[in-house]
């Protein structure tokens, strides 16, 4: 009997890593799509950037330099290894959309129910979840 309690305790252990795992590469996949597509439209100058950059009242070169740390952030989400650089990463976004959300509220950008403020506070909720969910492999 105590064979079986083993087996099915095992097997719960288990189950929860796996859905810890998946949960973990769900979130950091959706954060590394939309982080790095947004930074590869900022890099480009595409036309919802330009008119964000507007709204707040940033220079356009800005636009380059987020989209080339949104773009190295991304990478190192993603790439295995460099423990510390992916914490940096972490804060980097972190910091990155909470300026952004507040930059949208102070210039009182809140048309079309607050979009450019509720959407990089949901950036914010994803890496929050990746980052607390990272492997062992992934942590300092």
């Amino acid at each position: 009997m105590s064979t079986i309690i083993g087996t099915e305790t095992t097997a719960k252990v288990e189950n929860q890593t796996r859905g810890k795992i998946i949960a973990y590469w769900v979130t950091t996949s959706l954060l590394a799509f939309f982080l790095g597509s947004g930074g590869i439209g900022e890099l480009t100058h595409q036309w919802g950037t330009l008119g964000t950059v507007e709204i707040v009242g940033y220079p356009v070169y800005f636009l380059t330099i987020l989209g080339i740390w949104k773009v190295l952030g991304t990478i190192a989400l993603l790439v295995p290894g460099f423990s510390r650089l992916k914490e940096w990463a972490y804060a980097g976004i972190f910091f990155g959309m909470t300026g952004a959300a507040a930059s949208h509220a102070f210039v009182g950008d809140y048309g079309a129910y607050a979009y450019h403020i509720i959407i990089p506070l949901g950036f914010v909720i994803l890496v929050l979840v990746s980052w607390a969910l990272r492997p062992k492999s992934r942590r300092l």
